[in-house]
């Protein structure tokens, strides 16, 4: 509680340090118009405003109490749950804007239209004697005061509001072990803020003074046309660089966070090749250049993980081929035949990255198949070989149980699907065409080249020439005729050269 009692204070605290800021300006122009009524009608002009002013701070205070109670009810109260938790926080972020309708509603509806409603009144029924004109300045007089409490308040709530956040977001780690975020959700726009802002700032000394000046003359009457002309050009020229101004400026700061954004975006889906350009010779220069050292160090701990990550399936696969000598080397030799493929085929990198990985791991099944039948020197029976036909779904079996899950997803269906035919007879699921998962079609054709050409305890490996007669007379029935085709023109193209 300590800490919302304080942030309860600093709001009452700004509120009445603008409310004395707001009446002292609003009795600046009163006091300053030259207006010649005598005591009684000072006391009914006062009484529109005391009257106006009290309606105003009670309806004030009903929508702020309303504004602040859920927040309240969360520091009074136990937090049952996680999403309500986010709602106060969502409540909070929210309290600027409200701020400013809260400036706005109570200030319209409970000061103005009363105010001036009664001293229409008044001076129609004679017990003021000031020209309805004074009162339509005064209209214009303390919209204009209000546009600018309503701002000021607007900055002031967003900086009280911080420390709630932040004791908000602590208590969600600890209460239910999850982080308070807003998700790059935008309540309010930085271009909306600032233009609004800068325009106000720009525009608030002309407005005021032209108010003034007005108060002064007393009524329209009292000065000529060529007055009139100048006053109203000013008045378009300075109001006009007030608005060109604040999208300048807007612009200016809304650039480099856009770039930067951008970037963000890039890294986001894993483009680390991407970096922020030193456009900007202000304080964004230290923000690109704290973005690109903070993009370095990713790409060197990317290029480590990487590193490791094909160390190990590198490891993965020489442990698998250990266990038989007359097949070592043999998913690094697929591995390679497979991204050669991939290239011919002109596959964009990521996918020839996750292409040679699912070839060093498409035999890792075979860990489950026993020694017996695996290594076995002569023929296979029948039982034995539906047993090693299912060294694919042990491999989609085994890859399942590596965490995270989503890291292994791009190689299983290679895995699973490298004994697959083009013409539906292959196993383990019957696939046909292309049914067949791409990396499953591309990798059968390497395994088999392999397979063909490597030597076994009951045969000797055939030579690379007839390895290829065979590829060429199973294209469309036993592989896929696309990848067998590159393969076999790349074999070829290499023994000519």
């Amino acid at each position: 509680m300590t800490v919302y009692n304080t942030f309860i204070s600093r709001l009452k605290m700004n509120y009445a340090a603008a409310s004395v800021l707001t009446i002292i300006a609003i009795g600046s122009l009163i006091i300053l118009s030259p207006l010649h009524i005598d005591s009684k009608e000072y006391f009914w002009l006062f009484s529109v405003l005391f009257l106006s002013l009290v309606l105003m701070l009670s309806l004030e205070w009903l929508v702020f109490t309303l504004q602040i109670r859920p927040i309240r009810v969360c520091f009074e109260h136990e937090i049952e749950s996680f999403s309500a938790l986010q709602n106060v926080y969502l409540r909070t972020h929210r309290l600027p804007s409200l701020a400013v309708k809260r400036i706005l509603g109570p200030h319209l509806f409970g000061m103005l239209l009363p105010a001036c409603g009664l001293g229409f009144y008044f001076i129609h029924i004679g017990k003021l004697s000031i020209p309805y004109y004074y009162v339509t300045l005064a209209i214009f007089g303390i919209v204009l005061v209000v546009g600018m409490r309503a701002m000021v308040e607007f900055y002031l709530t967003s900086y009280a509001i911080r420390p709630l956040l932040t004791e908000l977001c602590e208590w969600s780690v600890r209460l239910f072990g999850k982080e308070l975020t807003l998700g790059g959700r935008v309540l309010i726009s930085i271009r909306r803020k600032l233009r609004w802002s800068f325009f106000m700032i720009g525009a608030f000394p002309i407005l005021l003074y032209s108010l003034f000046v007005q108060l002064q003359l007393g009524n329209w009457s009292m000065a000529d046309n060529t007055y009139w002309i100048n006053a109203v050009f000013i008045l378009i020229v300075g109001l006009g660089f007030a608005f060109i101004g604040s999208r300048l400026l807007t612009r200016e700061i809304e650039l480099p966070i856009q770039h930067l954004y951008e970037r963000m975006g890039e890294v986001k889906i894993g483009n680390l090749r991407t970096g922020a350009f030193d456009l900007f010779s202000d304080e964004f220069s230290r923000l690109v250049s704290g973005f690109n050292h903070m993009l370095r160090g990713i790409k060197v701990q990317a290029a480590r993980n990487n590193q490791l990550l094909e160390s190990y399936f590198a490891t993965l696969a020489a442990a698998l081929d250990a266990r038989d000598p007359y097949t070592a080397g043999h998913s690094l030799r697929v591995a390679e035949y497979a991204v050669n493929i991939g290239i011919l085929a002109k596959l964009p990198d990521d996918q020839l990255h996750d292409l040679r990985k699912a070839a060093l791991l498409h035999d890792i099944g075979k860990i489950g198949i026993r020694d017996d039948v695996l290594l076995k020197d002569g023929r296979l029976t029948d039982e034995e070989w539906e047993q090693i036909k299912q060294h694919p779904v042990l491999g989609e079996l085994i890859l399942k149980q590596i965490e995270p899950m989503d890291a292994m997803a791009p190689f299983l269906p290679g895995v699973r699907s490298h004994h697959e035919r083009y013409d539906g007879q292959g196993y383990p699921d019957g696939l046909q065409g292309d049914e067949i998962p791409l990396f499953g079609r591309i990798i059968a054709v390497a395994d088999a080249f392999d397979a063909m050409t490597s030597d076994r305890p009951y045969r000797k490996g055939m030579d690379k020439s007839t390895a290829i007669g065979i590829l060429e007379e199973g294209k469309g029935t036993q592989w896929d005729p696309l990848f067998a085709d590159l393969f076999i023109e790349a074999y070829r193209k290499h023994l000519k050269s």
